[in-house]
């Protein structure tokens, strides 16, 4: 593992932080208790700035502007075509500010400057695109009923929506919960992660940049253990979308149903296997297998987390995976040539650390890395164990880091039974030359979503989400609209018509 030291000071000059305050009707407001919390850079555990922090109060504020600009405003009135008109010019001012928004990601959340700049932004932008062409495009059926009767579904918007999203991904959580539902004619409350609510704030005042009315899009930062869950047991919200860990999903979905039983959509934790077969290409399939670990430093729930390799390749592919470790570089997000910044606060660091110490005490053999960085910072450094047993705790605990636990396997039996021994089900790759053991993995495992001889291939157009304890419905792709919409059944009685 290398380290980087540079000095990113003079690489990029750092944004100033324009937006700290809630955005509530179209205004940057300050909370009813006028109470802020610090927001730290993970780089250096510096203070980025102070961030109003939203409660209940705020969030009866946001939900009551929300509730008026669905029930009274012209947002979901707007012909869809000038609702697509509106996101197409919100995408485009993503675009153009593109720079900025990848700085505060990197400075919030540890995220890598140059990848969030050139590639998460303008995905970000796809996104907003996508839901913005399907705006016009929400139909309902024709029914052909049994009977003398005229029958048609509708497609309208579900009303207020809540979206909770989580601090590894700031940007693309928020476009994939707000594009959808500003495509289905919703008003909602963001509620980003206390973690990371610079980008929110800022993507807020782009929205309305844009054209989106007041009250359509609101962002209550603050707590989860209070405005969080102020907006998922508030009575006038209709949908609370969660993006998290799944006890707190647990928690989402409690006091959803204990106020006015609004649907939830979650999308929770995995343990995603990475399958490696003995007919692949070892220096092709090794990389991928890393960086399915470590993008993003691990803190990506579709992580590869579980790697099995089939015995005849294991030494071979075990000592690649070393060799490539040893070149990785862990340092500043702002410096080009780092490959992995910080954790993204103090409390995953530790976190991952604990665990990697319990991969030490059962036996687990550690391979490379197991360290902190000495420097100030959350810097991890790759951590991979091999001979791990499926029993582990790092086996089977989501660690949300850059620590890899590998295993060997036999047979094509084998590895699904164990792939699937998990309470999770979020993603799974499978990595053959033959057609057939792909087809057999690929709908054997229980999992969302399935990469064949490829890893973190995303697409708007294709869905995203889990089975068990990974959660349910799905974001992204046409599903990820349909679960802003209700469907509504309209039936009349027609009379001596010539066929039913």
């Amino acid at each position: 593992m290398a380290e980087s030291n540079g000095n990113s000071e003079t690489q990029f000059q750092i944004p100033k932080i324009k937006f700290t305050k809630l955005f509530i009707n179209g205004e940057f407001v300050d909370s009813v208790s006028g109470n802020t919390f610090e927001t730290i850079d993970p780089r250096n555990e510096e203070v980025i700035a102070r961030i109003s922090e939203g409660d209940k109060e705020d969030v009866d504020l946001a939900v009551k502007a929300a509730r008026e600009a669905f029930d009274d405003g012209p947002w979901p009135r707007l012909s869809p075509s000038e609702r697509r008109r509106i996101m197409l010019k919100f995408a485009d001012l993503i675009v153009e500010n593109a720079e900025e928004i990848a700085a505060l990601d990197a400075m919030d959340a540890g995220k890598l400057f140059a990848p969030v700049k050139n590639m998460d932004i303008p995905a970000a932008a796809e996104v907003i695109r996508y839901y913005a062409g399907a705006a016009d495009k929400i139909h309902g059926t024709t029914l052909k009923m049994s009977c003398e009767l005229q029958g048609y579904t509708l497609l309208e918007p579900i009303g207020v929506v809540g979206h909770i999203i989580p601090w590894n991904f700031p940007t693309q959580m928020f476009v994939m919960k707000v594009g959808p539902a500003l495509a289905a004619g919703c008003t909602m409350i963001v509620k980003p992660a206390e973690q990371t609510p610079l980008s929110a704030l800022y993507y807020a005042q782009l929205a309305k940049q844009a054209g989106v009315p007041d009250g359509v899009i609101n962002v209550v930062t603050g707590f989860g253990s209070t405005a969080g869950a102020a907006l998922c047991s508030h009575m006038d919200v209709d949908k609370i979308s969660f993006t998290g860990s799944t006890e707190v999903g647990r928690l989402v979905m409690q006091a959803a149903a204990l106020s006015n039983l609004k649907p939830v959509s979650l999308e929770l934790g995995g343990k995603s296997p990475f399958i490696v077969f003995d007919d692949v290409d070892v220096d092709k399939v090794a990389p991928l297998a890393l960086v399915g670990i470590l993008y993003n430093k691990g803190e990506i729930c579709v992580a590869g987390s579980r790697l099995f390799i089939q015995e005849g390749i294991y030494d071979k592919f075990v000592k690649k995976l070393e060799e490539m470790a040893k070149t990785w570089v862990v340092g500043d997000p702002f410096d080009p040539n780092s490959h992995q910044g910080p954790q993204v606060d103090k409390k995953q660091y530790e976190r991952v650390l604990s665990y990697i110490e319990h991969g030490k005490r059962e036996g687990a053999k550690l391979l490379t890395g197991g360290n902190a960085l000495d420097r100030k910072g959350y810097f991890i450094e790759p951590t991979i164990f091999i001979d791990v047993e499926d029993d582990m705790t790092i086996a089977k605990e989501e660690i949300f880091g850059p620590v890899l636990a590998v295993m060997k396997f036999k047979t094509v039996e084998e590895v699904i039974k164990r792939a699937n021994c998990t309470n999770y089900g979020l993603a799974a790759g499978v990595m053959t030359n033959d057609l057939n053991i792909a087809n057999t993995v690929s709908r054997s495992i229980r999992a969302g979503v399935i990469w064949i001889n490829c890893y973190f291939a995303f697409d708007p157009d294709c869905p995203y989400g889990g089975y068990k304890c990974s959660g349910f419905e799905r974001d992204l792709g046409m599903e990820g609209l349909h679960k802003y919409l209700q469907v509504k059944s309209v039936a009349t009685p027609i009379y001596n018509s010539p066929w039913l």
